[in-house]
């Protein structure tokens, strides 16, 4: 019996719907993103214009900082463009849910290369000696750490539960440019204000070197952490034993057992079951229900010997 054309067409639509793996929040979320990178791209021109205006060092790094996360701002977005655009194309095998891991890879490598870059011009500014106008440096800092955390309040996650909540680290990218931005502002201000106080030159291309440091350490966290989804490092040793518990429940062996992350908030999983008597697959999916973030299963069963 063969199914007629209406039939195969609704089995194919819901074979592409199986393979959306796009966050809970992705539309939400890509909407505040597009709208951080305008703000961004504002800031950025009032820090540099300011850090030229008044020789400020640590203001023209924290401008070269923003200049580098208004790019990062824009490949995030454009990710969660891409992966809602691409969601149904059946040519991605598990959906475009990853997209947004790729993206945020190539942001911790925006951000390696952005703190390299303020390294190198906040020693230049140390050996210069140049003079610097600290009342009007003091000011636009401030407005731009006052800025900084506006924007990291409109990335704050959707939920309490911080960013792992649904592993959208797309999201956590962009705030982590931002959270960047803001201590890099933060230690500007700390350096300016001594060089005010006290008279000493040197602190600020110092705050600037501190801030480098702190941006360093940012952007191998998140290499890290996207580079793990990437490469399909296993995500949850809690879901896996949970997996494997309820796969032997009946006496069986788990032979293999794979799972990886498919998209902020979901996972599939693939298992390999041994039993005295094969049953049907369904039967083994069905004790996997109700497990949260597994969206996609694949179970072979053999029978042992």
């Amino acid at each position: 019996m063969t199914s007629s054309a209406p039939e195969r067409q609704g089995q194919m639509d819901a074979f592409r719907g199986d393979r959306v793996y796009l966050g809970a929040d992705h539309a939400r979320n890509e909407r505040r993103t597009w709208l951080v990178a305008a703000i961004c791209v504002l800031t950025l021109a009032v820090q540099i214009g300011g850090g030229l205006a008044f020789n400020s060092m640590a203001l023209i790094a924290n401008g070269v900082h923003m200049a580098a996360h208004v790019a990062a701002l824009a490949v995030a977005a454009g990710a969660y463009r891409m992966a809602r655009r691409y969601a149904q194309d059946h040519r991605f095998s598990f959906g475009t849910g990853k997209l947004g891991y790729l993206a945020g890879f190539a942001n911790a490598a925006v951000l390696a290369i952005s703190a390299v870059l303020v390294a190198i011009e906040s020693g230049r500014h140390m050996l210069s000696h140049a003079p610097v106008a600290y009342d009007g440096a003091l000011a636009l800092a401030g407005l731009a750490l006052a800025i900084n955390l506006i924007c990291m309040w409109l990335l704050r996650p959707a939920h309490a539960h911080d960013h792992d909540r649904d592993g959208d680290l797309n999201l956590s990218a962009a705030h982590l440019h931002l959270a960047g931005d803001a201590a890099v502002s933060a230690l500007a201000i700390v350096g300016l204000g001594l060089g005010r106080v006290f008279g000493w030159a040197w602190a600020d291309g110092l705050a600037g070197l501190a801030g480098a440091a702190l941006l360093a350490h940012f952007a191998w966290r998140l290499m890290v952490r996207t580079g793990s989804v990437l490469l399909d490092v296993n995500p949850s040793p809690e879901l896996t034993a949970e997996i494997r518990k309820r796969m032997e429940s009946g006496g069986e062996r788990l032979l293999d057992l794979h799972l990886w992350r498919l998209g902020p908030g979901h996972h599939a999983a693939i298992v390999v079951v041994e039993a005295r008597e094969v049953v049907a697959a369904e039967i083994y999916r069905a004790r996997l229900a109700g497990l949260p973030g597994l969206s996609h299963v694949t179970v072979e069963t053999r029978q042992a010997r």
